[in-house]
């Protein structure tokens, strides 16, 4: 047993102590790494809302009352619109002071209840706008994205962009040196993606006749992919 066990160490000793093959180190050295880059920019179609109702008031009860009142009636509304991804992203109730000549004054209270959802960006403005007749008192932020097949699509073309353009550079680099193209052995997807524009801030709402517009914009989606190829 113990000759078996030195025989099986002194081959693996004898196998590492062998150079590579001059094929092999040709193999290792002859390639060439070249990462491409994709984009596509598509439309967006859908709108994100943070919205709120803000109420100051003398009284803990009074202003918590309030605010339940009317963020009860903007939700109920927007529930009738068949909004989606409909949900509570904040509840605050304190109470607000005045600091003169070092001395803390009480103000009362102040109490806010905030919402997100998502509607198709044609009626976001005309939403908002009737959010603001049943309670709603501001947005915290709007942002404009594409819709996830959207989105999906053209991850797929970005990353076939990418490819091609790996490609296109190593026939640049290649034809420049006089060398001869061989296979690629090796890829690596480095991803797609599609980073999320961020939320316009601080809007505040107002209730006027005409509709508030509202425009979206254009999504980037990005995707890189690296080939190493032999020639």
């Amino acid at each position: 047993m113990l000759g078996l066990r030195s025989l099986a160490a002194a081959l693996t000793l004898l196998s590492l102590t062998f150079p590579m093959s001059a094929e092999a180190q040709e193999r290792v050295l002859r390639t060439l790494t070249v990462t491409g880059q994709g984009e596509e920019v598509i439309p967006t179609t859908i709108t994100r809302v943070q919205l709120g109702v803000e109420v100051r008031g003398n009284t803990a009860e009074e202003v918590q009352q309030e605010v339940a009142s009317r963020t009860a009636a903007v939700v109920d509304l927007l529930r009738s619109r068949n909004v989606e991804q409909l949900q509570t992203t904040g509840i605050r109730l304190q109470p607000q002071y005045d600091y003169r000549n070092d001395e803390r004054r009480f103000r009362g209270y102040v109490g806010t209840n905030s919402v997100s959802f998502r509607i198709g960006t044609e009626q976001a403005g005309g939403l908002m706008d009737e959010a603001v007749k049943v309670g709603a008192t501001k947005i915290d932020g709007v942002s404009f994205l594409a819709t996830d097949r959207a989105i999906a699509s053209a991850e797929k073309e970005a990353l076939r962009d990418a490819t091609q353009d790996a490609q296109e550079q190593a026939e640049v680099v290649l034809n420049a040196l006089n060398l001869t193209r061989k296979e690629i052995v090796s890829i690596q997807i480095n991803g797609a993606n599609s980073p999320r524009p961020p939320m316009l801030q601080n809007a505040m709402l107002r209730s006027e006749s005409a509709s508030t517009p509202v425009i979206g914009g254009d999504q980037v989606v990005r995707a890189s992919v690296t080939l190493e190829i032999l020639y």
